[in-house]
């Protein structure tokens, strides 16, 4: 049985909070039992700010560096799970998942492209007690053919930017995690997908992946933890 975590955001209301109002979180993962079954939320995902507040949450993102939190609801009551980095360096992180008692959950480690130990950006997700899941971003056929038509892209683009309009195509994003001959997880990247297909995989280290991966989204994308406000 396949089950579906997808990080979606909550619509906002356009009015001003009430003075003294603490806003609620603003993304939450739905989750659904089956590809074709109707969502849930189960977990509230917001950044976790460091000392410095968001100017140095932004600063420190620009180095790979994350944290969230992954409420029970959207008013911040019980704490689900939460993301850290454990490290991150010349291309190279590591982060951790703990659960709302800072018990460890698992590890993902992100050895982006052309830093790690290949071309493509490599996903290693390691839960307490489960094999290592193994994940390339994209198959490398859909890269051999992305890079040839990336000067047709690029002059896209540029249209895009001098009359408005124009679509660029976006890299291939999809990842297959692979534990052995077992595939527990898998990113389907035409909808933001995380699918469980192992049963033994925690739903709380899939939710923090599927955040994690949205926070990397491409040139082309919108990653969901960098707002100013």
């Amino acid at each position: 049985m396949t089950s579906v975590l997808t990080l979606q955001s909550v619509p906002r209301d356009k009015k001003a909070a009430a003075p003294g109002t603490v806003r609620p979180v603003g993304h939450f993962v739905s989750f659904a039992d089956t590809p074709e079954g109707v969502g849930r939320p189960v977990a509230h995902v917001e950044r976790e700010l460091p000392p410095g507040g968001i100017p140095a949450y932004l600063a420190a993102r620009k180095e790979g560096v994350r944290s969230f939190v992954l409420w029970a609801d959207p008013e911040r009551r019980s704490r689900l799970a939460a993301l850290v980095t454990a490290s991150s360096a010349e291309g190279v992180s590591m982060y951790q998942v703990l659960d709302g008692q800072g018990g460890p959950i698992g590890t993902i480690l992100r050895e982006r492209a052309m830093y790690g130990r290949g071309l493509r950006t490599r996903w290693t997700v390691t839960q307490t007690g489960c094999p290592e899941a193994v994940g390339y971003k994209g198959r490398i056929f859909w890269w051999y053919v992305w890079w040839l038509l990336f000067p047709v892209q690029v002059a896209i683009a540029v249209g895009s930017v001098l009359s408005g309009g124009g679509d660029v195509a976006r890299g291939p994003r999809r990842v297959i995690w692979r534990a052995g001959e077992e595939v527990p997880l898998e990113f389907r990247s035409d909808d933001d997908e995380i699918h469980v297909h192992a049963p033994w995989v925690d739903w709380r280290l899939a939710a923090a992946l599927a955040a994690l991966i949205r926070s990397f989204d491409s040139w082309m994308g919108t990653p969901w933890d960098d707002s100013r406000s």
